[in-house]
């Protein structure tokens, strides 16, 4: 239907495939390296249709899944890519209902698993402290919802508040809120915990995503001198490595061997655990 999003996937004879996201109009047209496709072809076509652009590539179209969405989604600063984020959601063991603060909205990738996460029942607090990336992250937030309520019987839900506030002025807005979980994703988290730790249950888990490992070492020192109630349980990072299985012409069909190309280090993932100090 038009307003949906569609994912046209090209596959390429010794590269990963080909991956275009667009947003169906009428009169408009996919473009590709080998032709373009007209919008008015894919609309009505049920998902899997596999179609020829005007220079004879097959494209194979289909609704985008949420991780695809974040990865071919316009954005400003790098966001936190699904790899990570699934790691992140694990480590918080965020339930239905569950409320949960975000800071570092970037482009809005983490805000969107975290929404699903809750489901309609739960809340996100998302917190930004630059303009225009807290504008990119509504807007990516909002285009996903709409186009998921246009191919769904059921509605996205509409559980994630965007704030424009630094978070280490936000004091105030924390005593009214009881956090089950929380994820920091920005350059200095210390700065956060003395604010947040207060409205996070006792027990609940504060997820920390920082590029290099000097930023973690900086986040722990500051929990030991400030002597905040947080044990670190874990730091880890993910890696994901692909496989490739090719068809052959001699008696085994298929040869399989690791791909040259893998999803290595893009961040340190740190499990941070709310405990009650011992009385003295």
């Amino acid at each position: 239907r038009a307003g949906e999003l569609a994912l046209a996937e090209m596959r390429r004879k010794h590269n990963a495939p080909l991956k275009l996201l667009c947003r169906l109009a009428a009169e408009a047209v996919l473009s590709s390296p080998s032709g373009v496709l007209p919008h008015r072809d894919i609309i009505g076509q049920l998902p899997g249709q596999v179609l020829r652009t005007s220079g004879g590539a097959r494209l194979l179209l289909r609704r985008p899944s949420l991780d695809e969405y974040v990865l071919l989604m316009p954005r400003g600063p790098t966001i936190a890519y699904p790899k990570d984020i699934s790691a992140l959601l694990m480590m918080m063991d965020i339930h239905p209902g569950d409320t949960v603060l975000e800071t570092g909205s970037g482009s809005g990738a983490m805000s969107l698993f975290l929404s699903r996460a809750v489901g309609p029942q739960g809340r996100v607090l998302s917190y930004e402290i630059r303009d225009d990336h807290h504008s990119l992250a509504k807007k990516n937030y909002r285009h996903w919802r709409s186009a998921w309520e246009l191919g769904h019987v059921d509605k996205w839900p509409d559980n994630v508040e965007f704030i424009l506030k630094d978070i280490s002025t936000a004091a105030a807005d924390m005593k009214s809120v009881t956090l089950d979980a929380v994820v920091l994703d920005m350059l200095n988290p210390q700065c956060a915990l003395p604010v947040v730790h207060p409205s996070l249950k006792q027990g609940g888990v504060c997820a920390v995503y920082l590029a290099n490992i000097t930023q973690v070492v900086d986040l722990l020192d500051r929990i030991r001198s400030c002597k905040l109630p947080f044990l670190c349980e874990r730091i880890i990072e993910v890696t994901h490595r692909n496989c490739d299985a090719a068809e052959t012409n001699c008696s085994v069909p298929y040869i399989a061997r690791p791909s040259h190309w893998q999803e290595a280090h893009s961040a340190f993932l740190t499990k941070l655990r709310k405990f009650r100090p011992l009385l003295s």
